[in-house]
């Protein structure tokens, strides 16, 4: 017997005992965790973890007021027109290469919901968040978040979103400690993630 039967053999003897569904959706996983809680005042909670993650945090600000000065900017389709007042913007239309991406100073867009337990900003390419490389080439990203679209925990940011879409889940600006435990910010993504929260 070969390691690729060796390993099926397990995989069946660990499966043994688990009860399969009917039809395609194979193993019924129970669901029965606890989907939400009460807890900290959601925005205070958001605000508290964004800023450990080193995110640049402003509640109720005008989006053009923090956008106008920053450079040119990427501005996917979909984005309100009074975040964009005197701000200098860049379109996705036709789509951009990856070095134009790099040449723009930064991007703004909107997001799909925000976790106020984790910190996390979560996009699905939406109108006004655009496809990934929007978000992940520019070295800045103001994004904004609207108070209804942010959830206290995990299970209810899933069941708002689409998982056929293509989901980007932000925790602060990108970076990682991989080398003697420094941390460098900006490695795969954007070094300065600034979050407008309206």
């Amino acid at each position: 017997m070969g390691s690729r039967e060796t390993i099926l053999v397990r995989v069946r003897s660990a499966l043994a005992d688990v009860p399969m569904a009917e039809g395609p959706d194979g193993v019924q996983v129970p669901r029965d965790y606890q989907r939400t809680r009460s807890g900290p005042d959601l925005i205070e909670l958001l605000l508290d973890r964004l800023m450990d993650y080193r995110a640049v945090v402003h509640l109720d600000t005008p989006v053009a007021e923090l956008a106008r000065g920053r450079g040119r900017l990427m501005v996917p389709p979909g984005v309100p027109g009074e975040w964009l007042s005197g701000v200098d913007v860049a379109r996705d239309d036709p789509p951009l290469t990856a070095t134009e991406l790099d040449r723009l100073d930064g991007v703004l867009t909107g997001c799909a919901v925000a976790i106020a337990e984790t910190g996390t900003i979560v996009l699905d390419g939406g109108e006004a968040q655009g496809r990934r490389a929007l978000t992940l080439v520019p070295d800045y990203h103001l994004c904004v978040v609207r108070r209804e679209q942010i959830v206290r925990t995990v299970p209810e940011a899933l069941e708002l979103l689409d998982p056929t879409r293509p989901l980007t889940w932000i925790s602060g600006p990108s970076a990682t400690s991989d080398i003697e435990l420094d941390r460098v910010e900006g490695v795969h993504g954007p070094r300065t993630l600034e979050v407008a929260i309206l």
